[in-house]
């Protein structure tokens, strides 16, 4: 049977104090966000204070109260003796300032003008959604057509793609537009407006009613289907038009889909440059042939957008009378079709477009059925599979690198990261010391006037209360900063015995050191060594470095010493840079030539190097 009861355990646990946790959050903060929370710090407790460069202290500040009564008292005794003269008195600056009025006055005489900051100026990055809106911004759109396109560009990803299905989006869309409002029940059609023989019944009553009811149950969910079938058009249609906002290909859901749509884009606006090209070409040379412009000609001139309807060879049908005298005029001016063909419709529009063998049908067949073969650069398979000639299949690719697979990165750019030294290591007498980087970061001191408000019995007990938790909070904060002062240092002057041929010759001579081996050197925990040396960065004579770089693990080397395993990488990187593209090396190769080097490597080792790295195989690497 379950019965409450009262147990007594005695048991023993770490617990992190505030003050511990505020240690340890101190100690992983680098230069730019310790002076942050400082900064931070100083406005919440008033009894931090900053020690400016100019400040002096009591006994200089009362030095100088004693000198300045001193010769105040001293001036007034001067002027005592001294006649005053009441004319000098009188301040003419002023008087002819507000008496007398020249007839105008500048806006610096009367006004002072609250300029703005020069901030408000400062421009911001264009991001990918702003850029989109902006777009959305300058179209005439249907307000739900509108709200379903801003759905949609508000569920796009850093590289332009959507995130969401088309049912979330029509879900969206429909929660947008808040409950339906039930229609209100017309008076004659309800019990007042009925016949005195449907009231007097019950049975037939209640069998009206339920056939009613049943009826409002089947038209609810059938409109409520409609309502979602008229959404999905909304919500498709809105895709469609963010597909074709630049850049191009975005909000769509995977990589085929993208370049599929910028391959369209492209190939439209193709054939609309080659068909004004055509129809310039038809009406030159009816111009060079001396006769009068065709009634289709004279449309196509009204109308540029007709122009893409237009066929040439339709306009030099027009009028067969003309054609003949056409020909003769065009050849006693030295014109022909097939030269102002060559000319004007360039040499490279009509092979992109024309035929099932152009560039773009080529490049949606590759993207549609053979991207596989595509990322593995298998020219040989995707010839063969596609059943065209070398030439056009290497044009089509060609086409294809020229697109964008991740069309919303150019507007999703990271801002520049700043990265400001902790530490520097500076070379004095023949020996490198370890110096902190302080500039810029606030002195903190206590206040002396809260001080005195502990010291003062009068006060009351909830103000000495108060202040006295935020002498203790200041204190422990002085005590922090300075411990991951020293926990820094500690650490980085291990770092420099360590790595003394690092910073002589270059990365050449960095050699393998572990955080736990630092960590027991100074005595402390590893993870204490690692919150030190996180995100923190060193200026050497050698450039400037993460402190995270010194710590790598070591490989058997050459001559019986440990490698780093960052130099590792950068062998295997280097080796792979200088191989034959047609014959790249594999993994078993690799580390067979590093064994020829004295470097202790399996193939299981290599690989996973390679992949950290983000170097594709030996087949994705092979170009055949």
């Amino acid at each position: 049977m379950l019965q409450p009861k009262l147990n007594l355990r005695v048991s023993q646990r770490q617990v992190l104090t505030p003050g511990l946790v505020q240690m340890v959050s101190v100690l992983a903060l680098n230069k730019l966000e310790l002076k942050e929370m400082i900064n931070t710090e100083m406005v919440e407790n008033p009894v931090l204070e900053e020690v400016e460069e100019s400040s002096v202290t009591i006994e200089e500040m009362g030095g100088r109260e004693a000198e300045r009564e001193r010769s105040a008292e001293e001036v007034a005794t001067e002027k005592d003796r001294v006649e005053k003269d009441p004319f000098d008195e009188v301040d003419f600056g002023s008087y002819f300032q507000d008496y007398l009025d020249p007839g105008f006055k500048t806006a610096s005489n009367f006004e002072e003008i609250d300029r703005p900051s020069f901030e408000n100026f400062l421009s911001q990055p264009s991001t990918l959604t702003d850029h989109l809106d902006w777009q959305l911004g300058s179209m005439s759109l249907a307000p739900e057509l509108r709200l379903a396109a801003d759905l949609v560009v508000g569920n796009l990803n850093e590289d332009g793609y959507l995130t969401a299905t088309d049912e979330e989006l029509v879900d969206g869309l429909l929660q947008s537009r808040g409950p339906a409002r039930a229609e209100p029940i017309p008076f004659e059609r309800g019990m007042k407006g009925r016949p005195a023989w449907e009231t007097h019944n019950p049975a037939m009553g209640t069998g009206l009613d339920l056939a009613a009811s049943g009826d409002a149950v089947n038209s609810g969910d059938a409109g409520q289907s409609d309502a979602r079938v008229a959404a999905m058009s909304i919500v498709l249609e809105a895709r469609s038009i963010v597909n074709h906002l630049d850049p191009v290909g975005v909000g769509a859901r995977d990589l085929r889909e993208c370049l599929l749509i910028q391959i369209g884009a492209q190939r439209r606006e193709a054939e609309m440059v080659l068909k004004r090209a055509e129809w310039r070409a038809a009406s030159l040379f009816s111009n060079a042939a001396g006769g009068p412009a065709s009634d289709s000609s004279e449309d196509v001139a009204g109308d540029p957008e007709s122009i893409a309807d237009v066929r040439p060879i339709e306009v030099l049908n027009g009028a067969s009378g003309h054609i003949d005298h056409g020909r003769n005029g065009a050849s006693r001016n030295g014109l022909s079709r097939n030269d102002l063909s060559r000319n004007d419709l360039g040499k490279n529009g009509a092979s992109r477009i024309g035929g099932s063998g152009g560039v773009f049908e080529m490049a949606a067949l590759i993207v549609t059925s053979h991207l596989a073969l595509l990322q593995k650069k298998d020219m040989r398979e995707l010839t063969r599979s596609c059943g065209r000639s070398v030439e056009e299949m290497q044009a089509a690719v060609d086409f294809i690198r020229t697109l964008d697979p991740r069309p919303g990165q150019r507007y999703n750019q990271s801002e520049t990261r700043l990265i400001e030294p902790d530490v520097a290591f500076v070379k004095r007498d023949g020996e490198y010391v370890v110096l902190m980087n302080e500039e810029d970061l606030p002195t903190l001191r206590l206040s002396h006037a809260y001080r005195k408000m502990l010291r003062d019995k009068a006060a009351e007990k909830d103000v000495r209360e108060y202040v006295k938790e935020r002498y203790k909070s200041a204190i422990q904060l002085l005590r922090n900063i300075e411990q991951r002062k020293n926990t820094i240092v500690r650490t980085c002057e291990v770092i420099v015995r360590r790595q003394q041929e690092f910073l002589e010759v270059g990365e050449q001579g960095l050699r393998p050191m572990m955080i736990k081996e630092v960590a027991e050197e100074i005595g402390v925990h590893p993870s204490t060594v690692s919150r030190a040396v996180a995100n923190k960065y060193v200026h050497t004579s050698q450039g400037v470095y993460e402190l995270r770089f010194f710590f790598s693990e070591g490989v058997n080397g050459p001559e019986g010493g440990d490698l780093p395993l960052v130099l590792l990488k950068r062998k295997v990187k280097k080796l792979i840079e200088d191989e034959d593209p047609r014959k790249p090396l594999t993994d078993d190769h690799l580390a067979a030539e590093l064994q020829r080097q004295g470097i202790r490597v399996t193939r299981r080792t290599v690989a996973k190097y390679r992949e950290d790295m983000q170097i594709p195989s030996t087949h994705q690497r092979r170009v055949r």
